[in-house]
């Protein structure tokens, strides 16, 4: 009994940050039900689209981010949030990409023009940046013990190897991600968003604790500003330049 006593408090900080998560995806749910029933012109509803759900991308991986820093209940506890709420966000944003690399493979296969892909990544820059100060201002607010908004203006430098391993760590997720994206485009929808959850989970275990496993400029871009402010080339190449020069690759085969 005095040990559940104990754990009482990081249950409720658990519960608190998952509270918040779902509350963001309903908001962010109910906000793309009024763009397509008020929002007229397909640029403007690609805009608001894309910039929804990147903002819910990026402020779940936040939360799930400081969830995964403190000592968990049992060690695949994080992995088991990552796999929720890939599904998650698999079953709420179908038509956005929310990763400036899918935007950049569609277009070069032919599947979007460069005008509807320049408004795409403008929204996920906006939207990632949003999601940051978003969360630090709800940090702030001190709802768990793990919310000190001190957090959001400190660099976590994830990069635990050297620049080429960092390098080609991301590559190969990024690789992995979108040709999974590709080759699984003919199978089942439900049975496509847990194939690609279960692949987001496997990355991020394998890759978690030498990059952080991102391989999304935009995410990497809001989960580590700071970073990007005091070592900006070398978190360029590592988040930016290696998973889009894949993709850039990819799409031209």
């Amino acid at each position: 009994m005095t040990a559940l006593r104990g754990l009482w408090p990081e249950m409720q900080d658990t519960c608190t940050s998952l509270g918040l998560m779902l509350s963001i995806v309903l908001f962010t749910g109910l906000a793309r039900v009024v763009t397509r029933q008020q929002l007229n012109g397909p640029m403007a509803h690609a805009f608001v689209l894309e910039f929804l759900a990147t903002f819910q991308l990026c402020f779940c991986t936040h939360e799930l981010q400081l969830l995964s820093e403190q000592e968990p209940l049992h060690p695949t506890w994080p992995l088991t949030l990552i796999y929720f709420f890939s599904m998650v966000h698999g079953l709420t944003l179908v038509g956005t990409s929310s990763n400036p690399c899918g935007v950049m493979m569609q277009i070069m296969l032919g599947g979007m023009s460069a005008e509807t892909g320049a408004i795409r990544l403008l929204a996920q820059l906006i939207g990632a940046l949003c999601s940051r100060y978003c969360m630090s201002a709800l940090w702030s607010l001190g709802l768990t013990k793990y919310h000190v908004s001190e957090r959001s203006f400190a660099c976590r430098n994830p990069i635990q190897v050297d620049l080429p391993k960092a390098v080609i760590i991301e590559a190969v997720c990024s690789f992995i991600f979108h040709s999974a994206l590709l080759h699984f485009q003919e199978v089942r929808t439900k049975l496509r968003i847990h194939l690609l959850s279960a692949l987001i989970t496997f990355l991020v275990y394998a890759g978690g604790s030498l990059t952080g496993a991102v391989f999304n400029p935009t995410l990497a871009l809001s989960l580590h500003f700071k970073c990007f402010d005091e070592a900006f080339l070398q978190f360029f190449i590592v988040y930016w330049l290696s998973p889009s020069l894949e993709t850039d690759l990819r799409g031209w085969q």
